[in-house]
């Protein structure tokens, strides 16, 4: 496949958690390939911050301050996308978050609400609401992000790998939901060296990696653009309801 395959000239593109992390890779990777981005996370300033960065990569930007747990948030985000632009032909639900908890029995009520919110309501109403513009329009690519966690939860991640289970079910239901004109697939991240890293004993991760992943190490950030673009962009025009494990091999 060449690079023209992964050609994006003057799509419009929605990245929620957009602002740092996995998604702001993708966010400079749609405007190298020729996208205009709208950049949607809780903090404005930092949306503001990647929009110039896509500014001076020629390419028109929208930030917008949005919550994923918000069903009002999704509404607007979306119709704010659609009075810029005029059109949306990607939508990525990156937005994401697990916290930690000390021991299943502590998990309270709020934080597993908020855990689901973020995870699984938001990108549910976000890819409704598009989705359907999208199929009654020129269609359009639909991008989860999930989680090995999906798959093979540790003990200090089941609602949030409950959560992402969610969302690759979610996958699949959507691809037929909104069918033949709109594709929905999921990338499926292992650990990734991003911000969160930071708080992570890299001694025990170096360890743990050498045995329990193929590549025997996390992903860099810029590794995940490679898995969206093809997604985002007409290389994938006959996949759909796909989920593309990005994880180095995790066992």
């Amino acid at each position: 496949m060449t690079d023209a395959g992964f050609d994006l000239t003057d799509r419009i593109a929605i990245v929620t958690g957009g602002s740092r992390g996995l998604g702001r890779e993708m966010v400079l990777a749609f405007a190298d390939h020729g996208a205009h981005v709208v950049i949607a996370s809780r903090k404005l300033d930092n949306c503001e911050i990647v929009a110039e960065e896509v500014r001076s990569r020629g390419r028109r930007a929208l930030p917008f301050a949005y919550h994923a747990a918000s069903w009002d948030d999704a509404d607007r985000l979306a119709a704010a996308a659609y009075a810029e632009f005029g059109t949306v032909d990607i939508l990525v639900n990156n937005a994401g978050m697990s916290p930690l908890y000390p021991s299943v029995d502590a998990v309270s009520e709020e934080l597993f609400d908020k855990v689901m919110g973020v995870n699984l309501k938001g990108p549910f109403r976000l890819s409704a609401v598009v989705g359907t513009q999208m199929a009654a329009g020129r269609g359009g690519s639909i991008i989860n992000v999930s989680s090995t966690a999906s798959q093979r939860p540790s003990p200090t991640e089941l609602v949030y790998g409950a959560a992402k289970a969610g969302v690759n079910n979610l996958t699949y239901g959507l691809a037929r939901t909104f069918g033949p004109n709109v594709r929905v697939n999921c990338i499926v991240p292992g650990p990734f060296l991003t911000d969160i890293s930071k708080a992570w004993d890299m001694d025990q991760f170096d360890r743990a990696a050498r045995s329990g992943i193929a590549l025997q190490r996390g992903g860099e950030p810029h590794e995940i653009v490679g898995a969206a673009l093809y997604l985002a962009s007409d290389a994938s025009s006959f996949t759909t309801g796909a989920l593309l494990n990005v994880d180095g091999g995790v066992r």
